[in-house]
């Protein structure tokens, strides 16, 4: 199976390591220290572009902002793979911050950030349990409505 088992797995739910997003300022993608990957924040971005944007619980539904912080978590996935050549090297997920654009009275960010958290157990197992952290904010880069970065562990 090219790629190991997590692409493996990753292939069993249809998906595809998209290719790492262009950094929209002067940041790169992900960055190895030690044992660590850390992933700048990932955007739900599809080919370069945003499928919605807008607040969740105004312009976009939590369902749909589950659905694309999924794609958040695929995109920092392969920001990892670009630094580390193989995703079956991830030991663990350390941590996982999500940031959602929220109206000022939705308060079900958590549940928008499960959609990270889920694709990354899904794709990676025990390996994919993680510490997280689910923030609302005011408005995030293009008006995105979702942002997720991911720290992870790695072998040699």
């Amino acid at each position: 199976m090219a790629g190991g088992t997590v692409e493996g797995r990753l292939a069993g739910l249809g998906l595809k390591l998209p290719e790492v997003a262009a950094p929209l300022a002067s940041y790169v993608p992900a960055l190895r220290t030690g044992p660590y990957v850390y992933t700048s924040g990932q955007l739900p971005l599809v080919e370069g572009k945003l499928g919605l944007t807008g607040k969740v619980g105004a312009e976009v539904t939590p369902e749909e902002a589950k659905e694309l912080a999924r794609t958040c978590a695929l995109n920092a996935l392969a920001a990892v793979k670009s630094v580390v050549g193989d995703l079956d090297r991830v030991v663990r997920v350390v941590k996982v911050v999500g940031f959602v654009a929220s109206a000022p009275d939705f308060t079900g960010q958590p549940g928008v950030v499960n959609g990270a958290s889920e694709l990354l157990g899904e794709a990676l197992g025990d390996a994919g349990v993680h510490a997280r952290s689910a923030v609302g904010v005011a408005v995030l880069p293009l008006d995105a409505p979702v942002e997720v970065e991911i720290q992870v562990e790695v072998a040699d």
